[in-house]
């Protein structure tokens, strides 16, 4: 048995942390490094660090940010937004990240995730996958915060992003984030079956049975936002992460993992 990857998601607006309900209703919580510091005392596995407003105003990474969150951190970080060239990508390794988050840039240029995975190794490059349900049923691949939509369907977006060089996926549900409900499991199932790489589930995390739940269903590492950041029904700010031996009850089984069946 070995012990899953629990991993917190801050999303930044400027120099500011928020945190969002299916992509909206966006509420400040704090200071980025601040919440860093506290995961560093709280020794978590990996973060995930998402600039949110990147893609949106048409700009890279603010380096110079992202190389003091990076040299504040104890933990692994992978960095997402804005990205789209491998110049910014190197230079995002050399400000001290170990992977990168393409989301926007892989669905419209997509050899660039083939080139990432060349340059700096599969390893290092993440298919950032938002997903959200259609109104008859279903699900369709989203990108630019929800608002625009790929024709392609998840499974086979996914596929394409693995066989282009993606080391890992990162799998949003729009629909469950920050509400606290639990991930969509049918997704995660449907898409964890398809691939041969690690499968990071996100959106939806309220409680530590919702991390269990995506881990039973064939997630190789869950992530949560909201879980992580608000405690009690009102919302209050406060950091948190799952005790050492809560941390040890959440296990993938020898020889599960990542596989392929289509």
């Amino acid at each position: 048995m070995k012990r899953a990857r629990v991993i917190p998601v801050l999303l930044v607006r400027g120099s500011g942390l928020y945190k969002s309900v299916r992509f909206g209703q966006e509420k400040y919580v704090g200071d980025p490094i601040n919440a860093i510091r506290v995961f560093n005392e709280k020794e978590v596995d990996e973060l995930i660090i998402l600039d949110v407003l990147a893609t949106e105003e048409r700009r890279g990474p603010r380096l110079d940010d992202v190389r003091d969150w990076a040299s504040e951190c104890f933990m692994p970080v992978c960095y997402g937004g804005g990205v789209t060239t491998l110049d910014e990508m190197e230079r995002l390794f050399q400000a001290g990240v170990e992977k990168v988050a393409l989301n926007a840039a892989a669905a419209e240029n997509p050899e660039l995730v083939r080139e990432a995975a060349r340059a700096f190794g599969s390893q290092s490059v993440i298919a950032a996958v938002d997903v959200r349900k259609g109104w008859f049923g279903g699900h369709h691949v989203v990108t630019h915060r929800g608002r625009k939509k790929l024709a392609e369907s998840p499974a086979g977006y996914v596929m394409r992003l693995r066989d282009l060089g993606a080391g890992e996926i990162l799998l949003q549900s729009v629909d469950r984030d920050g509400t606290g409900t639990g991930y969509d499991l049918e997704l995660v199932r449907d898409i964890v079956h398809r691939v041969d790489v690690p499968v990071v589930a996100i959106g939806g995390a309220g409680e530590v049975r919702h991390l269990r739940e995506a881990l039973a269903a064939g997630a190789s590492a869950v992530a949560a936002g909201s879980m992580f950041v608000f405690h009690g029904k009102h919302r209050a700010v406060l950091i948190t992460y799952p005790d050492a031996e809560t941390l040890a009850s959440l296990t993938l089984a020898e020889g599960d993992g990542p596989r392929a069946t289509d």
